[in-house]
């Protein structure tokens, strides 16, 4: 045995625990006792504590020094290996800890002030988690910007500064398109009704399987905010049930698939390796992303999808055009995952600007919801009506994930590059889309980019896939193609 390959050796049993805890939290959020809150909080924190140790353990220094990589791979995974070994290094174990366990149990929490309203429930435990996630991003910054080490955790290379400049490149031409299309003579209908659960469960198995979904490497299970769990070949998706928004449950499905699918397309050779993940968040919203916008939002695709909700539900009163119409529908409101295409980056800038604040201790906690509504009724124009649909509408900040929320757009950003270049590859996907078969898209994503894993850096994948460095051009570009088309602009 070589350094190389007992390093490889002990990462492996290091990235097959980490899948271990990523089970517990699936678990957490979809069938853990209510009760069991407390006791899982303990569990996640043990189990931490047993990462942190492994991700610092003294040999793994000297086996770095030591290695030399067979390959280009191998050199990736020792860079990945060396990165994560210096950045948990910078963390104390209590710390890492007490992180694991306060936002296990926040998670709870937020939950049932989510379901109360009740901001004061949840605000002891927001000022927790705040402080904690502070201490750890200076704790990495060491002396530098304490929200760009955390941002590090989701997007490596990028910046606050940076998507700073990316958000105010975007911003002027989305808030002329939203209040052109605001304004706009022709405004679609939307659908009225209630939609059964149980048919909308069964819609949301078939949005899968047509986007490709491996159901014997994964499942679908109900939760609050849905997410997807997992990597390798267990990977798990959820999604959540509104029996007047049909559509929320059916997008939902087909974001998350988009994650999975990322996950599982990834090379088996990879498999429990630090190449064996997407290469950052940012790129893993581009994949969920584009699955539920550029394709499952299309024209073709829900021409297809209106027939098949008309065979579970009857007739949903409107032809092609208008279901299509109603599917994109931009319309004022309060919630970030129910946003139109529009409109959706306007809710992430939102949240970008005040989780900085936050981190760079401009702005307490206690303070939050009064900036949060503020800026919501400067931005949106219309005034939060309760506290989940503000503060309290995201889990996110309950779990510490502070730096993530900028990831969103940037998969936004880099869908609309990928979006460009596949139809260039695929000229008759929309042929393929209209019965309800997106595969065609979802293969050419599979080989040209999620194969590859964490084998590339995250502007590096994408431009490699899309042909070019990413920009913001044709994301803007296709919303505007797309909304002045349906508003008829």
């Amino acid at each position: 045995m070589t350094a190389f390959d007992d390093l490889m050796s002990f990462q492996r049993e290091t990235e097959a625990l980490a899948q271990i805890a990523g089970r517990l939290g699936w678990d957490q959020e979809t069938m853990m006792p209510r009760g069991s809150a407390d006791q899982r909080g303990e569990e996640m924190g043990a189990i931490e504590g047993v990462l942190h140790a492994r991700r610092t353990d003294p040999r793994i220094g000297d086996w770095l020094a030591a290695a030399r990589a067979p390959d280009v791979a191998g050199a990736r995974a020792l860079d990945l290996i060396a990165r994560s070994f210096d950045r948990t290094a910078r963390v104390p174990a209590k710390l890492a800890a007490e992180i694991a366990r306060v936002t296990s149990l926040s998670q709870g929490v937020w939950a049932e002030a989510r379901a109360k309203n009740d901001v004061a429930h949840f605000l002891p435990t927001l000022e927790r988690v705040v402080a904690l996630i502070r201490e750890k991003g200076q704790a990495l910054a060491q002396g530098d910007d304490a929200y760009d080490a955390l941002l590090e955790d989701y997007e490596p290379g990028t910046t606050g500064a940076a998507l700073a400049a990316m958000f105010d490149a975007m911003r002027p031409r989305l808030v002329a398109l939203r209040d052109a299309v605001l304004g706009a003579a022709h405004q679609p209908r939307p659908i009225t009704g209630s939609y059964a659960r149980d048919g909308q469960l069964r819609l949301a198995r078939e949005m899968a399987d047509a986007f490709g979904y491996d159901w014997n490497r994964g499942r679908l299970d109900l939760a609050v905010h849905p997410f997807s769990s997992g990597s390798g070949n267990d990977v798990r998706i959820t999604t959540r049930v509104n029996v007047a928004d049909p559509f929320n449950c059916v997008y939902s499905t087909i974001h998350e698939v988009g994650h999975a699918c990322y996950e599982l397309a990834i090379d088996q050779a990879y498999l429990l390796t630090p190449l064996g993940a997407g290469a950052s968040m940012g790129v893993h919203e581009s994949q969920s992303r584009l699955f539920e916008n550029q394709l499952g939002r299309s024209r073709a695709f829900t021409g297809w999808m209106r027939g098949r909700m008309t065979d579970v539900f009857g007739d949903m009163g409107m032809d092609a055009d208008g279901f299509y119409a109603s599917v994109n529908r931009v319309q004022p409101g309060f919630i970030r995952t129910e946003s139109d295409e529009v409109q959706y980056n306007l809710h992430i800038m939102l949240r970008f600007d005040l989780e900085r604040q936050l981190i760079a201790g401009d702005l307490a906690p206690k303070d939050l919801e009064a900036a949060w509504n503020a800026r919501f009724l400067k931005d949106f124009g219309v005034a939060v009506d309760k506290p989940s649909h503000g503060i309290l509408q995201d889990v996110h900040w309950s779990v510490g994930l502070i730096g993530y929320f900028p990831t969103y757009s940037l998969g936004n950003l880099y869908a609309g590059c990928l979006h460009q270049a596949l139809r260039r590859a695929v000229p008759d996907l929309d042929s393929h889309l209209a019965r309800g078969n997106a595969r065609p898209a979802t293969a050419w994503l599979a080989d040209n980019l999620q194969r590859h894993g964490g084998l590339y850096r995250p502007a590096e994948v994408v431009a490699r896939a899309a042909g070019g460095a990413p920009t913001e051009a044709p994301l803007l570009d296709y919303l505007e193609a797309k909304f002045r088309a349906i508003y008829k602009l």
